[in-house]
């Protein structure tokens, strides 16, 4: 596979804001861990193979069992995840992959049990980040990998 075109070198600005925009992220309430977790389903959802790649290397580093990682895409069946990260895990779902006639009151008071409301919308501008670079990683075929070094990436110990 190989890139199209170099999206940060032809615009560099929405690059930049759109980088800003992801960095907001460190200071939300949500934790490290969780917003990892949604960053890797989401990728996963989209079939975002640079993000994917980028963001289990990132977990791992930050010190993410591979098991669990594993596991993301089995998250409703399996027993590793807490009631919390289950809830981000479902609301990342349902933004990712916006039903017809919205997100089902259902859903919405299955994750406010376990959220507060400023960590639901904390957790959907997150969210929205990581839709907006599968998005433009999907369209211009990133290639996995690729940003290791520059990103810090190797020290994962994944090839």
């Amino acid at each position: 596979m190989s890139q199209r075109i170099n999206y940060m070198q032809q615009s560099p600005g929405f690059f930049n804001k759109l980088l800003e925009f992801s960095g907001a992220e460190k200071d939300s309430s949500i934790e490290e861990k969780i917003r990892h977790l949604v960053h890797i389903r989401a990728s996963q959802l989209n079939g975002c193979g640079f993000c994917l790649d980028m963001h289990v290397k990132e977990a791992k580093i930050h010190g993410e069992s591979e098991l669990r990682l594993y596991h993301i895409s089995i998250w409703r069946e399996s027993t590793l995840f807490s009631p919390r990260e289950r809830a981000a895990l479902a609301w990342t779902e349902i933004l990712t992959q916006l039903p017809e006639h919205g997100v089902p009151d259902e859903v919405y008071n299955r994750v406010r049990e376990q959220l507060s409301e400023q960590e639901i919308s904390d957790l959907t501008f997150s969210i929205m980040a990581i839709n907006a670079w599968n998005r433009v990683n999907v369209a211009f075929k990133t290639v996995p990998g690729s940003a290791d070094a520059a990103f810090g990436l190797t020290k994962a110990g994944l090839s």
